[in-house]
């Protein structure tokens, strides 16, 4: 699912708010979770999920076209670790 369907799916279920209400709750859920993550802040979602950010090693890779060894910086990701709930529904359906 994308970000507009999500919206349209939003809209249509809700049968309330508009697209335009709708794309506006969309963005700013997933504002505040991009907001906290990089003020390194933990977000959870009971039954869903929780979203952190981790920090990579920096480590060294070679380039499979040539050989060459790449030195890869360390960096920091978003990680998403999925909720009890949520995975016992996505096993129920599968």
């Amino acid at each position: 699912m994308t970000k507009s369907e999500l919206i349209e799916e939003l809209s249509y279920l809700n049968g309330i708010l508009s697209k335009k209400e709708s794309e506006l709750v969309v963005n700013t859920l997933l504002d505040g979770i991009r907001d906290a993550l990089v003020g390194g802040d933990r977000v959870e979602i009971r039954g869903f999920g929780s979203f952190t950010v981790r920090t990579r090693e920096a480590r060294e890779a070679r380039n499979p076209k040539s050989g060459e060894v790449v030195a890869i910086p360390a960096k920091k990701t978003a990680f998403f670790k999925t909720g009890k709930q949520l995975r016992e529904r996505v096993d129920k359906g599968a």
